[in-house]
């Protein structure tokens, strides 16, 4: 039996995170213990103040069943801007529980882009269902943000905007901004439109309060401010704010027309997830892959890029089978190409992550390709005569021959070179033909520097050997 009696306890009898900021496990089995008991008053006390992103948390942090329970419980106190905050499977199996109901009341108060964020996954049938429990205008608003592409400006904007004609006064305006009662939470600036509704210009907040209530809006628009399409791609609206330190900026259809806003925290998101694709994709996983995917999906994701790599390996391998006599002769030659090989495939790394990220921020183009170029290829063979220096004279000493270090030397500055064009025409190559330089370089450019690694080691062993 679970007691339930917290009289003297206070709401939040332990603190929510621990010195490693992490969600205590103590505040969570507080939290566990109400919803088991279904005790909603305790809970209310444990999250209702909780911000949305220590609700997101902690809502990854119960067991798969308690979740739902918990969203049922507080009802109208749970803030649905926490299904945000959390992996997108969780996020899944939490409305997969929950009635088309309690989905369409808890995303009924939501800005537009959080609320479209939280459907948009749905299937089909569970989207429509819970949009029809909506009211028509609600149900338009959303919908309109779902109809776009899905990484477009449209589909992460915030459709509630402060818009006023170009005749309003200053004092007009700002009775407006006293008196309306559903305005967006947060807003950094005041939209000007015609009435067509198409996008005239800015008003800065601070400038608007600065200046007498008779001067008309007209005379303080800033028509220059940078617009965003609807339909452009997001992550060169991140690229945009990025550039130009932009705090929010209007979003506007094919007509012109004022449909949304996107603000600074929206973009936030976008950076974080474009990054964390990335470094996702060079390692070969998925980009939808999440900490709660189950192990089936996730080996299965994964199986496609070891299979490839499984392949290559074969390709390395083949290569130093060619070169099998020269092997069983020479122990030497065994224990020294994998040393040539890794050193290659760690160049070309480096090479093609700083190449990988420069493409996908626009820093990389026709421009500064050939500088770019030219310096990785000047870093390849500095790096490959000191390595070959380095190696060289450890590999001499250590076989008692003076010859190996001179192969080991020079195919070391041949693999370092081979490396850094690697490095910069594969993720390029792939660029150009349309595929993410970042979900496919690294197997192709590995591939590349072992087979070159070995086969110029071996094949200069051979040849200088022969000679000797």
């Amino acid at each position: 039996m679970v007691d339930t009696d917290h009289a003297a306890e206070p709401a939040l009898s332990r603190p929510l995170r621990d010195s490693e900021g992490d969600i205590d496990s103590g505040f969570v089995a507080l939290v566990s213990q109400a919803v088991l008991a279904a005790d909603s008053a305790r809970l209310r006390e444990l999250v209702e103040d909780l911000h949305e992103s220590d609700l997101g948390d902690l809502l990854e942090a119960l067991d798969s069943e308690e979740r739902p329970q918990l969203i049922e419980l507080l009802g109208d106190a749970f803030d649905f801007t926490a299904l945000t905050e959390v992996d997108d499977g969780v996020r899944e199996e939490i409305l997969d529980e929950l009635s088309p109901e309690t989905v369409a009341e808890g995303v009924r108060d939501l800005d537009t882009d959080d609320a479209v964020y939280i459907l948009e996954d749905l299937d089909e049938a569970d989207k429509q269902e819970i949009l029809g429990k909506l009211t028509p205008a609600e149900r338009s608003v959303l919908q309109q943000g779902l109809d776009y592409p899905e990484d477009s400006a449209g589909r992460r904007m915030q459709a509630e905007v402060i818009a006023v004609p170009p005749f309003w006064t200053v004092g007009q305006t700002i009775d407006h901004l006293r008196e309306t009662q559903d305005l967006p939470d947060r807003f950094f600036e005041i939209f000007v439109a015609d009435p067509a509704h198409r996008f005239v210009g800015t008003v800065r907040l601070d400038r608007l309060l600065r200046t007498r209530r008779p001067v008309s809006i007209a005379d303080l628009v800033e028509e220059d401010r940078r617009v965003v399409d609807a339909t452009d791609d997001i992550e060169d609206v991140a690229r945009m704010f990025e550039r130009y330190n932009l705090v929010a900026a209007p979003v506007v259809d094919a007509s012109g027309r004022l449909v949304g806003v996107l603000t600074i925290d929206d973009i936030l998101d976008v950076i974080e997830e474009a990054a964390d694709d990335d470094a996702k994709h060079l390692a070969g996983v998925d980009a939808d892959e999440e900490l709660s995917d189950p192990v089936r999906d996730v080996a299965l994701s994964r199986f496609r890029w070891r299979f490839i790599s499984l392949v290559a390996a074969f390709l390395s391998a083949s290569v130093m089978a060619m070169f099998e006599a020269q092997l069983s002769k020479l122990v030497a030659l065994a224990v020294l190409a994998p040393i040539v090989a890794s050193q290659g495939g760690n160049a070309a790394t480096q090479t093609m992550t700083v190449a990988v990220r420069a493409l996908g921020t626009r820093q990389l183009g026709s421009w500064n390709m050939a500088r770019f170029f030219r310096r990785e290829m000047i870093v390849g063979l500095v790096n490959g005569v000191a390595f070959a220096i380095i190696t060289g004279t450890v590999a001499g000493f250590w076989f008692t021959s003076m010859m190996l270090g001179v192969v080991i030397g020079m195919a070391m500055i041949v693999t370092l070179l081979v490396a850094a064009l690697a490095g910069v025409i594969v993720p390029l190559a792939l660029d150009r033909f349309g595929v993410d330089p970042a979900i496919a370089s690294g197997t192709f450019v590995t591939t590349v520097t072992d087979v070159v690694g070995f086969f110029s080691f071996l094949g200069i062993a051979t040849i200088l050997l022969k000679l000797g």
